[in-house]
Protein backbone atom coordinates (compact mmCIF):
# COMPACT_ATOMS: atom_id res chain seq x y z
CA UNK A 1 0.00 0.00 0.00
CA UNK A 2 0.87 3.51 -0.68
CA UNK A 3 -0.12 5.46 2.05
CA UNK A 4 -0.84 5.12 5.60
CA UNK A 5 -2.67 6.74 8.83
CA UNK A 6 -1.77 6.36 12.07
CA UNK A 7 -4.86 5.37 13.88
CA UNK A 8 -3.41 6.24 17.52
CA UNK A 9 -0.71 2.96 17.81
CA UNK A 10 -2.04 1.45 14.67
CA UNK A 11 -0.82 1.76 11.21
CA UNK A 12 -3.51 1.58 9.11
CA UNK A 13 -2.84 1.31 5.30
CA UNK A 14 -5.24 3.92 3.44
CA UNK A 15 -7.45 2.30 0.60
CA UNK A 16 -7.55 6.42 -0.85
CA UNK A 17 -4.99 8.50 -1.44
CA UNK A 18 -3.77 11.18 -3.38
CA UNK A 19 -0.56 11.69 -5.23
CA UNK A 20 2.35 14.00 -4.11
CA UNK A 21 4.84 15.87 -6.95
CA UNK A 22 7.87 17.29 -6.29
CA UNK A 23 7.56 20.96 -6.82
CA UNK A 24 10.78 20.66 -8.54
CA UNK A 25 10.90 18.30 -11.69
CA UNK A 26 7.22 16.86 -11.26
CA UNK A 27 7.97 13.51 -10.00
CA UNK A 28 6.00 11.20 -7.79
CA UNK A 29 7.67 11.73 -4.39
CA UNK A 30 5.09 10.43 -2.21
CA UNK A 31 1.31 9.86 -1.00
CA UNK A 32 -1.06 11.30 1.19
CA UNK A 33 -4.36 9.38 2.47
CA UNK A 34 -7.18 10.97 1.98
CA UNK A 35 -9.27 10.94 5.53
CA UNK A 36 -12.98 11.40 6.47
CA UNK A 37 -14.85 13.06 9.20
CA UNK A 38 -15.33 9.69 10.57
CA UNK A 39 -11.41 8.90 10.45
CA UNK A 40 -11.07 12.23 12.52
CA UNK A 41 -13.84 11.29 15.11
CA UNK A 42 -12.20 7.61 15.21
CA UNK A 43 -8.88 9.52 15.85
CA UNK A 44 -10.51 11.64 18.79
CA UNK A 45 -12.02 8.98 20.63
CA UNK A 46 -8.64 6.90 20.90
CA UNK A 47 -6.89 10.09 21.68
CA UNK A 48 -9.69 10.61 24.40
CA UNK A 49 -8.89 7.34 25.75
CA UNK A 50 -5.26 7.29 25.52
CA UNK A 51 -5.15 11.03 27.23
CA UNK A 52 -6.00 8.83 30.59
CA UNK A 53 -3.30 7.20 30.71
CA UNK A 54 -0.90 9.60 29.26
CA UNK A 55 -1.72 12.21 32.17
CA UNK A 56 -0.92 9.69 34.79
CA UNK A 57 2.64 8.69 32.90
CA UNK A 58 5.72 9.33 34.65
CA UNK A 59 7.64 12.16 33.43
CA UNK A 60 10.48 10.72 33.46
CA UNK A 61 9.49 8.36 30.99
CA UNK A 62 8.00 11.29 28.70
CA UNK A 63 11.35 12.79 28.76
CA UNK A 64 13.03 9.69 27.68
CA UNK A 65 10.64 9.41 24.46
CA UNK A 66 11.34 12.58 23.66
CA UNK A 67 15.10 12.28 23.56
CA UNK A 68 14.82 8.88 22.07
CA UNK A 69 12.89 10.59 19.37
CA UNK A 70 15.67 13.17 18.93
CA UNK A 71 18.17 10.51 19.21
CA UNK A 72 16.67 8.38 16.28
CA UNK A 73 16.23 11.66 14.38
CA UNK A 74 19.64 12.15 14.53
CA UNK A 75 20.78 8.91 12.95
CA UNK A 76 18.05 9.61 10.25
CA UNK A 77 19.25 12.83 9.33
CA UNK A 78 20.09 12.08 5.98
CA UNK A 79 17.64 10.42 4.82
CA UNK A 80 14.90 12.93 6.48
CA UNK A 81 16.41 16.44 4.53
CA UNK A 82 15.63 13.91 1.50
CA UNK A 83 12.40 13.90 2.01
CA UNK A 84 11.45 17.47 2.75
CA UNK A 85 13.73 18.39 -0.40
CA UNK A 86 11.32 15.95 -2.48
CA UNK A 87 8.25 16.82 -0.78
CA UNK A 88 8.78 20.71 -0.81
CA UNK A 89 11.28 21.30 -2.78
CA UNK A 90 13.65 22.34 0.43
CA UNK A 91 17.18 23.12 -0.45
CA UNK A 92 19.02 20.28 0.80
CA UNK A 93 21.25 22.52 2.83
CA UNK A 94 18.37 24.15 4.39
CA UNK A 95 16.23 20.93 4.65
CA UNK A 96 19.10 19.54 6.46
CA UNK A 97 18.90 22.46 8.95
CA UNK A 98 15.56 21.95 9.73
CA UNK A 99 15.93 18.70 10.81
CA UNK A 100 18.40 19.65 13.05
CA UNK A 101 16.36 23.01 14.50
CA UNK A 102 13.52 19.64 14.65
CA UNK A 103 15.85 17.96 17.21
CA UNK A 104 16.88 20.65 19.15
CA UNK A 105 12.93 21.86 19.65
CA UNK A 106 12.19 18.04 20.77
CA UNK A 107 15.21 18.06 23.40
CA UNK A 108 14.09 21.45 24.43
CA UNK A 109 10.53 20.75 24.95
CA UNK A 110 11.55 17.84 27.39
CA UNK A 111 14.63 20.02 28.97
CA UNK A 112 12.19 22.69 29.86
CA UNK A 113 9.26 20.03 31.11
CA UNK A 114 11.62 18.89 33.65
CA UNK A 115 11.46 22.25 35.29
CA UNK A 116 8.12 23.42 34.86
CA UNK A 117 6.83 23.59 38.05
CA UNK A 118 3.56 25.44 40.38
CA UNK A 119 3.90 27.79 43.34
CA UNK A 120 3.17 27.57 46.68
CA UNK A 121 0.32 30.45 47.74
CA UNK A 122 0.18 32.57 51.20
CA UNK A 123 -3.51 32.62 51.32
CA UNK A 124 -3.21 34.55 55.15
CA UNK A 125 -1.66 37.38 52.92
CA UNK A 126 -5.54 39.41 53.32
CA UNK A 127 -7.58 40.21 56.33
CA UNK A 128 -10.29 38.05 54.73
CA UNK A 129 -7.68 35.01 54.41
CA UNK A 130 -6.33 32.20 56.66
CA UNK A 131 -3.31 29.78 56.97
CA UNK A 132 -3.81 26.90 54.30
CA UNK A 133 -1.67 24.54 52.49
CA UNK A 134 -1.86 26.28 49.43
CA UNK A 135 -0.27 25.73 45.97
CA UNK A 136 -1.18 25.45 41.95
CA UNK A 137 0.24 22.98 39.19
CA UNK A 138 0.16 22.72 36.03
CA UNK A 139 -1.88 19.95 34.49
CA UNK A 140 -2.13 18.29 30.78
CA UNK A 141 -5.71 19.76 29.19
CA UNK A 142 -6.09 15.91 27.61
CA UNK A 143 -6.81 15.90 23.72
CA UNK A 144 -4.64 18.49 21.62
CA UNK A 145 -5.48 18.81 17.88
CA UNK A 146 -2.24 19.83 15.76
CA UNK A 147 -2.88 21.35 12.23
CA UNK A 148 0.19 21.93 10.42
CA UNK A 149 1.62 23.50 6.74
CA UNK A 150 4.15 22.99 4.18
CA UNK A 151 6.98 25.71 5.10
CA UNK A 152 8.54 24.18 7.80
CA UNK A 153 6.46 20.27 7.74
CA UNK A 154 9.21 18.88 9.93
CA UNK A 155 9.92 21.41 12.67
CA UNK A 156 6.57 23.65 12.94
CA UNK A 157 5.18 19.62 13.35
CA UNK A 158 7.62 19.14 16.47
CA UNK A 159 6.51 22.69 18.02
CA UNK A 160 3.34 20.92 18.38
CA UNK A 161 3.92 17.49 19.14
CA UNK A 162 7.14 17.43 21.06
CA UNK A 163 5.64 19.89 24.07
CA UNK A 164 1.85 18.67 23.61
CA UNK A 165 3.17 15.15 24.16
CA UNK A 166 5.67 15.77 27.11
CA UNK A 167 3.02 17.41 29.04
CA UNK A 168 1.14 14.40 29.34
CA UNK A 169 -1.86 15.08 26.23
CA UNK A 170 -2.76 13.15 23.78
CA UNK A 171 -2.33 14.64 20.02
CA UNK A 172 -4.48 13.86 16.65
CA UNK A 173 -2.08 15.31 14.30
CA UNK A 174 -3.80 16.65 10.76
CA UNK A 175 0.02 17.95 8.96
CA UNK A 176 -0.23 19.25 5.41
CA UNK A 177 -1.02 16.87 2.67
CA UNK A 178 1.87 18.39 0.64
CA UNK A 179 4.59 16.68 3.22
CA UNK A 180 2.25 13.69 4.18
CA UNK A 181 5.37 11.45 4.32
CA UNK A 182 7.46 13.62 6.40
CA UNK A 183 4.88 13.17 8.98
CA UNK A 184 4.42 9.91 9.15
CA UNK A 185 8.22 9.12 9.55
CA UNK A 186 8.32 11.38 12.21
CA UNK A 187 5.19 9.88 13.66
CA UNK A 188 6.70 6.60 13.43
CA UNK A 189 9.29 7.47 15.30
CA UNK A 190 7.10 8.46 18.09
CA UNK A 191 4.60 5.76 18.28
CA UNK A 192 7.79 3.30 17.23
CA UNK A 193 9.60 3.97 20.45
CA UNK A 194 9.97 1.85 23.26
CA UNK A 195 9.33 4.59 25.63
CA UNK A 196 6.03 5.77 23.69
CA UNK A 197 2.63 5.79 25.59
CA UNK A 198 0.38 3.72 23.78
CA UNK A 199 -2.09 5.42 21.18
CA UNK A 200 -0.62 8.85 22.42
CA UNK A 201 -0.40 10.20 18.64
CA UNK A 202 -2.98 9.27 15.72
CA UNK A 203 -2.09 11.19 12.02
CA UNK A 204 -4.71 11.59 10.00
CA UNK A 205 -4.67 13.60 6.74
CA UNK A 206 -7.58 15.41 4.47
CA UNK A 207 -9.07 18.50 3.46
CA UNK A 208 -11.84 21.23 5.28
CA UNK A 209 -14.18 18.33 6.26
CA UNK A 210 -11.76 16.38 8.18
CA UNK A 211 -10.37 19.70 9.67
CA UNK A 212 -14.00 20.64 10.36
CA UNK A 213 -14.61 17.38 12.55
CA UNK A 214 -11.66 17.89 14.97
CA UNK A 215 -11.96 21.60 15.41
CA UNK A 216 -15.58 21.23 16.42
CA UNK A 217 -15.41 18.35 18.32
CA UNK A 218 -16.11 18.60 22.04
CA UNK A 219 -13.56 16.15 22.81
CA UNK A 220 -9.79 18.42 22.24
CA UNK A 221 -9.43 20.95 24.71
CA UNK A 222 -6.97 22.77 22.48
CA UNK A 223 -6.81 23.66 18.70
CA UNK A 224 -3.40 24.72 17.57
CA UNK A 225 -3.12 25.73 14.05
CA UNK A 226 -0.43 27.51 11.70
CA UNK A 227 -2.06 28.48 8.56
CA UNK A 228 -3.61 31.42 7.03
CA UNK A 229 -5.75 33.81 7.93
CA UNK A 230 -8.71 32.51 6.76
CA UNK A 231 -8.67 29.50 7.60
CA UNK A 232 -7.85 30.61 11.44
CA UNK A 233 -10.90 32.50 11.54
CA UNK A 234 -12.96 29.09 10.57
CA UNK A 235 -11.20 27.50 13.19
CA UNK A 236 -12.24 30.65 15.95
CA UNK A 237 -15.67 30.53 14.81
CA UNK A 238 -15.93 26.82 15.14
CA UNK A 239 -13.94 25.48 17.83
CA UNK A 240 -16.57 26.23 20.56
CA UNK A 241 -15.32 26.88 24.36
CA UNK A 242 -11.82 25.57 24.09
CA UNK A 243 -8.28 26.80 23.93
CA UNK A 244 -6.96 27.74 20.59
CA UNK A 245 -3.41 28.92 19.43
CA UNK A 246 -3.22 30.09 16.08
CA UNK A 247 0.27 31.41 14.21
CA UNK A 248 -1.68 33.15 10.83
CA UNK A 249 1.22 34.39 9.19
CA UNK A 250 1.89 38.08 8.95
CA UNK A 251 4.01 41.06 6.56
CA UNK A 252 7.15 41.06 8.10
CA UNK A 253 9.16 44.55 7.87
CA UNK A 254 12.27 45.94 8.65
CA UNK A 255 13.68 49.74 8.89
CA UNK A 256 17.01 50.69 7.27
CA UNK A 257 18.20 53.68 9.54
CA UNK A 258 20.63 56.51 8.01
CA UNK A 259 22.70 55.26 10.86
CA UNK A 260 23.07 51.71 10.16
CA UNK A 261 26.10 49.18 8.50
CA UNK A 262 24.46 49.57 4.99
CA UNK A 263 26.41 46.03 3.32
CA UNK A 264 25.67 44.04 6.17
CA UNK A 265 21.58 45.41 6.24
CA UNK A 266 21.60 44.19 2.58
CA UNK A 267 22.97 40.77 3.19
CA UNK A 268 20.67 40.08 6.02
CA UNK A 269 17.74 41.25 4.18
CA UNK A 270 18.19 39.28 1.33
CA UNK A 271 18.58 36.29 3.19
CA UNK A 272 14.87 37.38 5.12
CA UNK A 273 13.68 37.95 2.20
CA UNK A 274 14.27 35.01 0.18
CA UNK A 275 14.94 32.06 1.78
CA UNK A 276 12.99 29.39 1.95
CA UNK A 277 11.68 31.02 -1.40
CA UNK A 278 9.73 33.58 1.04
CA UNK A 279 7.41 30.99 2.52
CA UNK A 280 8.33 31.68 5.92
CA UNK A 281 5.39 33.34 8.00
CA UNK A 282 8.11 36.25 8.83
CA UNK A 283 9.43 36.65 6.18
CA UNK A 284 11.01 40.12 5.37
CA UNK A 285 8.51 41.41 3.04
CA UNK A 286 8.67 45.17 3.51
CA UNK A 287 11.67 47.45 3.70
CA UNK A 288 11.42 50.66 4.81
CA UNK A 289 14.81 53.17 4.12
CA UNK A 290 16.09 56.26 5.30
CA UNK A 291 15.81 58.59 2.83
CA UNK A 292 19.62 59.66 2.89
CA UNK A 293 20.71 56.27 2.28
CA UNK A 294 17.75 55.08 0.25
CA UNK A 295 19.65 54.93 -3.40
CA UNK A 296 22.96 53.25 -1.78
CA UNK A 297 21.01 50.71 0.21
CA UNK A 298 18.94 49.86 -2.53
CA UNK A 299 22.18 49.05 -4.98
CA UNK A 300 23.47 47.22 -2.25
CA UNK A 301 20.22 45.18 -2.04
CA UNK A 302 20.29 44.51 -5.57
CA UNK A 303 24.14 43.10 -5.10
CA UNK A 304 22.90 40.78 -2.56
CA UNK A 305 20.63 39.52 -3.87
CA UNK A 306 22.39 38.90 -7.46
CA UNK A 307 24.36 36.48 -5.56
CA UNK A 308 22.11 34.22 -4.45
CA UNK A 309 22.36 30.65 -5.79
CA UNK A 310 18.72 29.85 -7.51
CA UNK A 311 18.09 26.19 -8.85
CA UNK A 312 18.23 22.35 -7.77
CA UNK A 313 17.34 21.78 -4.25
CA UNK A 314 19.58 18.49 -4.15
CA UNK A 315 22.25 20.66 -5.02
CA UNK A 316 24.71 21.77 -2.09
CA UNK A 317 25.00 25.33 -2.83
CA UNK A 318 21.50 26.24 -3.89
CA UNK A 319 19.87 28.66 -1.56
CA UNK A 320 16.47 28.94 -3.33
CA UNK A 321 14.51 26.11 -5.03
CA UNK A 322 10.66 25.93 -5.97
CA UNK A 323 7.75 27.13 -4.67
CA UNK A 324 5.33 25.09 -3.20
CA UNK A 325 3.26 24.73 -6.56
CA UNK A 326 2.75 26.19 -9.77
CA UNK A 327 -0.59 28.62 -8.37
CA UNK A 328 2.48 30.38 -5.97
CA UNK A 329 4.82 30.83 -8.70
CA UNK A 330 1.79 32.40 -11.09
CA UNK A 331 0.74 34.19 -8.46
CA UNK A 332 4.04 35.51 -7.66
CA UNK A 333 4.83 37.16 -11.10
CA UNK A 334 0.90 38.56 -11.56
CA UNK A 335 1.83 40.46 -7.98
CA UNK A 336 5.06 41.86 -9.81
CA UNK A 337 3.83 42.92 -12.96
CA UNK A 338 0.74 44.77 -11.56
CA UNK A 339 3.43 46.01 -8.81
CA UNK A 340 5.26 47.05 -12.20
CA UNK A 341 1.83 48.64 -14.11
CA UNK A 342 0.88 50.92 -10.68
CA UNK A 343 4.67 52.61 -11.23
CA UNK A 344 7.34 50.39 -9.18
CA UNK A 345 10.11 48.88 -10.64
CA UNK A 346 12.33 45.72 -10.80
CA UNK A 347 15.54 46.21 -9.70
CA UNK A 348 16.21 42.85 -11.93
CA UNK A 349 14.32 41.16 -14.66
CA UNK A 350 11.90 39.27 -13.00
CA UNK A 351 11.96 35.63 -14.02
CA UNK A 352 10.29 32.30 -13.46
CA UNK A 353 11.20 28.54 -14.22
CA UNK A 354 8.22 26.46 -13.87
CA UNK A 355 7.92 26.73 -10.59
CA UNK A 356 11.01 28.19 -9.46
CA UNK A 357 10.62 32.30 -9.31
CA UNK A 358 14.02 34.27 -8.80
CA UNK A 359 14.20 36.98 -6.13
CA UNK A 360 12.72 39.92 -6.82
CA UNK A 361 13.58 43.13 -5.51
CA UNK A 362 10.91 46.19 -5.85
CA UNK A 363 11.81 49.91 -5.63
CA UNK A 364 9.40 53.40 -5.98
CA UNK A 365 7.01 50.80 -4.38
CA UNK A 366 3.85 52.57 -2.45
CA UNK A 367 1.97 51.20 0.42
CA UNK A 368 -1.64 50.87 -1.58
CA UNK A 369 -0.15 48.26 -3.76
CA UNK A 370 -0.55 44.17 -2.80
CA UNK A 371 3.11 43.10 -2.74
CA UNK A 372 3.37 45.46 -0.06
CA UNK A 373 0.19 45.41 2.03
CA UNK A 374 -0.93 41.68 1.39
CA UNK A 375 1.49 38.71 2.41
CA UNK A 376 3.20 37.38 -0.58
CA UNK A 377 4.46 34.20 0.46
CA UNK A 378 7.06 34.06 -2.30
CA UNK A 379 10.45 35.68 -2.87
CA UNK A 380 9.22 39.46 -3.62
CA UNK A 381 10.77 42.32 -1.19
CA UNK A 382 9.87 46.26 -1.47
CA UNK A 383 11.77 48.91 -0.86
CA UNK A 384 9.89 52.34 0.31
CA UNK A 385 10.79 55.25 1.22
CA UNK A 386 10.69 57.03 4.32
CA UNK A 387 11.77 59.99 6.42
CA UNK A 388 13.05 58.76 9.85
CA UNK A 389 12.07 56.18 12.87
CA UNK A 390 9.30 58.16 13.36
CA UNK A 391 7.53 57.02 9.82
CA UNK A 392 9.20 54.14 9.56
CA UNK A 393 7.30 52.77 12.63
CA UNK A 394 4.21 54.51 11.51
CA UNK A 395 4.19 52.69 8.46
CA UNK A 396 5.26 49.97 9.39
CA UNK A 397 2.56 49.30 12.42
CA UNK A 398 0.06 50.18 9.58
CA UNK A 399 -0.84 47.09 8.78
CA UNK A 400 -3.50 44.38 10.41
CA UNK A 401 -0.43 41.70 10.50
CA UNK A 402 2.08 41.99 13.99
CA UNK A 403 4.19 39.19 13.85
CA UNK A 404 7.59 39.90 13.95
CA UNK A 405 9.69 43.39 12.75
CA UNK A 406 13.07 44.22 12.96
CA UNK A 407 15.39 47.50 12.77
CA UNK A 408 19.18 47.99 11.53
CA UNK A 409 20.05 50.74 13.04
CA UNK A 410 23.60 52.21 15.61
CA UNK A 411 21.51 54.66 17.08
CA UNK A 412 20.45 52.95 20.38
CA UNK A 413 17.87 55.80 20.54
CA UNK A 414 16.09 54.87 17.69
CA UNK A 415 16.30 50.97 18.75
CA UNK A 416 14.88 51.68 22.19
CA UNK A 417 11.95 53.55 20.28
CA UNK A 418 11.12 50.77 18.25
CA UNK A 419 11.48 48.05 20.50
CA UNK A 420 8.59 50.19 22.72
CA UNK A 421 6.70 51.36 19.82
CA UNK A 422 6.33 48.98 16.93
CA UNK A 423 2.92 46.39 17.43
CA UNK A 424 4.44 43.10 16.43
CA UNK A 425 5.07 39.89 19.16
CA UNK A 426 8.50 40.01 17.91
CA UNK A 427 11.33 43.07 17.47
CA UNK A 428 14.68 42.39 16.10
CA UNK A 429 17.43 44.71 16.42
CA UNK A 430 19.96 44.72 13.90
CA UNK A 431 19.00 41.61 11.87
CA UNK A 432 16.34 40.28 9.64
CA UNK A 433 12.21 39.74 11.11
CA UNK A 434 13.18 36.52 9.75
CA UNK A 435 15.33 35.60 12.74
CA UNK A 436 13.84 32.65 14.69
CA UNK A 437 15.54 30.84 18.02
CA UNK A 438 12.89 27.40 18.53
CA UNK A 439 13.78 28.34 22.53
CA UNK A 440 11.92 31.69 21.81
CA UNK A 441 8.48 32.91 22.38
CA UNK A 442 7.10 33.08 18.73
CA UNK A 443 4.01 34.58 17.67
CA UNK A 444 1.74 37.72 16.88
CA UNK A 445 -0.21 40.07 17.86
CA UNK A 446 -4.12 41.25 15.31
CA UNK A 447 -4.44 39.13 12.77
CA UNK A 448 -1.16 37.09 13.21
CA UNK A 449 -2.83 35.14 16.00
CA UNK A 450 -2.65 34.44 19.27
CA UNK A 451 -0.99 32.55 21.18
CA UNK A 452 2.82 31.57 21.34
CA UNK A 453 4.96 28.87 20.69
CA UNK A 454 8.60 27.90 21.35
CA UNK A 455 8.69 24.60 23.87
CA UNK A 456 8.14 26.62 27.03
CA UNK A 457 5.23 28.69 25.81
CA UNK A 458 3.59 25.50 23.90
CA UNK A 459 3.49 23.86 26.95
CA UNK A 460 1.77 26.86 29.04
CA UNK A 461 -1.13 26.51 26.05
CA UNK A 462 -1.33 22.41 26.44
CA UNK A 463 -1.62 22.56 30.29
CA UNK A 464 -4.12 24.04 32.69
CA UNK A 465 -3.65 25.49 35.59
CA UNK A 466 -5.00 23.36 39.07
CA UNK A 467 -4.96 25.23 42.23
CA UNK A 468 -5.07 23.32 45.25
CA UNK A 469 -5.46 24.34 49.30
CA UNK A 470 -5.73 21.79 51.85
CA UNK A 471 -6.96 23.11 55.49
Amino acid sequence: MKAHIWMGSEEIHALNYSERFSPYDGRIVSYAAVCSAQDALAALSIAQKAAKIARKSPLHQRCAWLLDVASTLREQREEFARVLCDEVGKPITYARIEVDRCIETIILSAETMRTMHGETINTDAMPSGRSAHAYWRREAVGVVVAITPFNFPLNLVAHKLAPALVAGNAVVLKPTPEAPLCAYKLAKLFIESPYAIPDALSVVYGDAEVGSALVSSDIPRVISFTGSVGVGNIITRSAGIKKVSLELGGNAATYIDASADLAYAASRCAIGAFVNSGQVCISLQRIYVDSAVYDSFSAKMAEATEKLIVGSPYDEATFLGPLINEEAATRAMSWVGSAIAEGARALMVPKSEGQIFYPCVMADVTESMKIVCEEVFAPIVSLVRVDGIDDAIERMNNSPYGLQFSVFTNNLAHAIKAIDELDAGGVVINDMPTLRFDIQPYGGVKLSGVGREGPRFAIEEFTEIKSIVIL
